[in-house]
């Protein structure tokens, strides 16, 4: 009996590691995946559905068939044009890692590339009803980067209240935390955004949060002719403004016999906002602008302004900055009344839709931008964005557009002085609001 009782044990023992080693990992669900591009990181999406030890979906859209024995992974993801990726991985520790062989449809000679790649699940939101997120920022960061560390995980609905710093670095204290150069807070990860959908961004507050603001004396090149330079010549330097934020006006601390008197009702504004930009390229300066959004400096981007961004990277990756006490037209100085600010904002999600540039909707119009290499360019960029936009949400025809365009535009300049001249269309909901297309509140 004794000798049965030993074998029986010996039995279990082999049977113990053979059915750990048989069972199937579990893959099914939304993976976020890095890949080493040649040193280049970058980031895709893997989609898995499992029946058994077979997997299916699809890897950053390319489709994909395979299996999962035990903790090993092989499946061939194929996409239209020739292209493909033969994946070898295994998951440990609920993370996959492995190499592709990966076959570019788009080269002409499509030779084999081996990449390695890591993944992990996909973030998703965690329940209940919207939470209020009070974060103070300690690192500030001069690029819309995909690789920056997320400083917060938000669910969609949620409200965020933070504080930035100003364009030079400095606080509200007057004290410097980070380089000049625009600096963001942030970047803030919204849990369960993807790529192909919008981040949809509602300003709530902006509050002045100190007594002082800077600005500068000079004039952009874009504003000047060949006398007016001559006369600008030594100009460019710093003006300190002085906030009374009880009266909301702003005023010159030093404004000399000519301008004593002089005073501005403040209208506090984000100069930067945007979501990172795609990992594929290098990461854009938190001076530059494109369709992740950036350096807009539209005066308009104050309470009560809504932002819609196309999402190109998990998360989104929200920032924000660069704030300013008040704003003309074009940022003609190179400079606004530049101080930080007190920021709530709330976002949340479009799933599944994503616009091809940066939209904005303040309460009484729709607004396209166009930031481009010229004024003229920008122009043409503002049109088009907003010819997309009704045809896409109002349903309106060419001609029809041309009609909405011709009786109820309002083009402006947003900011000249970066290597980016900045144009808005804007349309008043009021005009749209007749249309039999137009899209319920």
């Amino acid at each position: 009996m004794r000798g049965g009782i030993w074998g029986m044990a010996a039995a279990l023992a082999c049977a113990a590691p053979m059915a750990a080693q048989a069972q199937t990992a579990q893959l099914a669900g939304r993976w976020i995946v890095t890949v080493d591009y040649f040193g280049t990181p970058t980031i895709w999406t893997l989609d898995l559905a499992q029946d058994g030890n077979r997997i299916s979906g699809d890897l950053t859209g390319d489709v994909l068939t395979g299996t999962v024995k035990g903790n090993e992974i092989r499946f061939l993801a194929k996409d239209k044009v020739g292209g493909s990726e033969d994946v070898t991985a295994r998951l440990a520790n609920g993370r996959i890692a492995g190499e592709m062989i990966l076959i570019d449809g788009a080269e002409q000679a499509r030779m084999p590339h081996r990449l390695s790649f890591t993944a992990e699940r996909a973030p998703q939101p965690s329940g209940g009803p919207p939470r209020r997120h009070e974060f103070v920022p300690e690192r500030f960061y001069r690029e819309f980067s995909a690789f920056n560390p997320p400083v917060l995980h938000v669910n969609p609905g949620d409200t965020i209240h933070t504080a930035t710093i100003d364009a030079a670095g400095i606080d509200a204290k007057g004290v410097r935390r980070a380089a000049p150069g625009n600096p963001q807070t942030g970047p803030f990860y919204i849990d369960g955004a993807m790529p192909g959908d919008t981040l949809v961004v509602r300003i709530r507050r902006l509050r002045l949060n100190r007594d002082t603001a800077i600005s500068t004396n000079g004039m952009t090149e874009r504003g000047q002719d060949a006398r007016t330079a001559v006369r600008m010549a030594g100009l460019g330097k710093p003006v300190t403004w002085r906030l009374d934020r009880d009266k909301g006006i702003a005023t010159p601390e030093a404004p000399g016999n000519a301008l004593k008197g002089y005073w501005v009702p403040v209208k506090p504004m984000l100069g930067g906002i945007g979501v990172a930009a795609d990992p594929g390229l290098a990461a854009p300066g938190s001076g530059d602008v494109g369709r992740f959004g950036g350096n807009m400096d539209f005066n308009e981007m104050g309470e009560g302004t809504t932002v819609y961004f196309p999402v190109a990277v998990p998360g989104a990756l929200l920032y924000f900055g660069d704030g300013h006490a008040l704003q003309g037209d074009g940022e003609t100085t190179g400079d606004a009344l530049e101080t930080s600010m007190d920021v709530e904002v709330e976002v949340d999600l479009v799933r599944g839709k994503r616009a091809g540039q940066v939209r904005i909707e303040t309460p009484t119009h729709i607004v396209a931008i166009g930031l481009d290499g010229s004024l003229d360019a920008s122009f043409r960029s503002a049109s088009s964005s907003m010819f997309a936009w009704l045809a896409a949400d109002y349903g309106l025809a060419p001609a029809d557009i041309a009609q909405i365009f011709g009786t109820a535009a309002e083009y402006r300049v947003s900011a000249v002085p970066g290597r980016a001249a900045g144009m808005v269309l804007k349309i008043p909901k009021a005009r749209l609001a007749t249309l039999p297309g137009a899209p319920k509140p």
